[in-house]
């Protein structure tokens, strides 16, 4: 009897804690330094403009095409100088916002609104599924690059106007998965049993179905953020993105390659922020892969106890 009035913790299957994630982030060594990386560079972007802006976009034509490591003009001035003297360090911690800005708006407008025309799919009937595969089909037709440069090349280069093309871009990607998903989905016995007892369309759907295919789409994102992020890098080295004084590191990487037999370090530093990034996007999605599945979760659950 004393057994049954002794409080018992319980907690929701396949549910995890911010400490268990940290545990296991801290199990995978790689996955937590490109977590940090990730922090540090989302706190560049958020804080850089408000404190660099000035000193970003103020040239100095004394320090033009300065040499990295040298600290006699300034700590901003270890990765060197642009050509117009402007410290290069100032300038990639500014041009981060506007490169995970973009990216972001990118990946959460194509998620939306893929996710959503992907549950659609799956879960309508077959005509209403196959009218929007249809359109999947005619956007994947197009070369995403080639769509996206035909688009700028028409409508005025902006920021807007880059997410814009970006974002169609990508919206299959999220449109056929979820409707994979769902289909597979709807036929396990949770759902079927949510059907018998009356459940509307719309409670299944986002009650029962989404919260299992999430995780995959999470991974899918994270994942399509770095691939966002070099197309549009792409398309601001090509000359069609952001223009000018508006700055990514795309763009410096193409104002910086006429200067690449005299001055490598203009395309070199704002480049490596671009792989080390995307690097630290694709560590971290393996791990959300592993940390997101409950079949595999447990040898990060191991890890992390052991070392904890």
């Amino acid at each position: 009897m004393s057994d049954a009035a002794t409080p018992v913790d319980v907690k929701a299957p396949g549910r995890i804690g911010p400490r268990m994630v940290l545990r296991m982030l801290w199990a995978d060594k790689l996955a937590f330094m490109a977590a940090i990386f990730l922090i540090i560079v989302a706190l560049c972007a958020v804080f850089g403009p408000m404190f660099l802006e000035d000193m970003a976009s103020g040239a100095n034509l004394r320090a033009r095409n300065a040499p990295p490591f040298q600290m006699d003009r300034g700590f901003f001035f270890i990765l060197g100088g642009d050509a117009l003297g402007r410290p290069l360090l100032a300038r990639i911690i500014v041009a981060a916002q506007n490169t995970m800005v973009i990216a972001a708006s990118a990946v959460v407008a194509s998620l939306l609104i893929g996710s959503t025309l992907g549950l659609i799919a799956g879960y309508a009937g077959r005509w209403t599924g196959e009218v929007i595969m249809r359109l999947a089909d005619v956007i994947m037709s197009f070369p995403s690059l080639l769509l996206a440069v035909i688009v700028l090349y028409v409508l005025a280069p902006s920021i807007a106007n880059l997410v814009l093309v970006l974002a169609i871009t990508r919206i299959p990607i999220y449109l056929r998965t979820t409707r994979a998903e769902v289909l597979e989905v709807r036929e396990r016995m949770f759902v079927q049993a949510a059907t018998v007892m009356g459940a509307s369309s719309s409670r299944i759907i986002f009650k029962h179905i989404l919260p299992v295919i999430l995780p995959t789409l999470l991974t899918i994102a994270t994942l399509d953020f770095a691939f966002v992020m070099l197309a549009e890098s792409a398309l601001s080295f090509l000359g069609i993105g952001i223009q000018p004084p508006e700055i990514t590191w795309g763009l410096m990487v193409s104002q910086g390659r006429q200067y690449l037999t005299n001055a490598w370090w203009l395309a070199f530093w704002p480049g490596l922020a671009i792989i080390l990034t995307t690097m630290s996007l694709n560590l971290l999605s393996s791990w959300m892969r592993v940390a997101l599945n409950p079949t595999q979760r447990w040898r990060l659950e191991i890890g992390g106890k052991a070392r904890g």
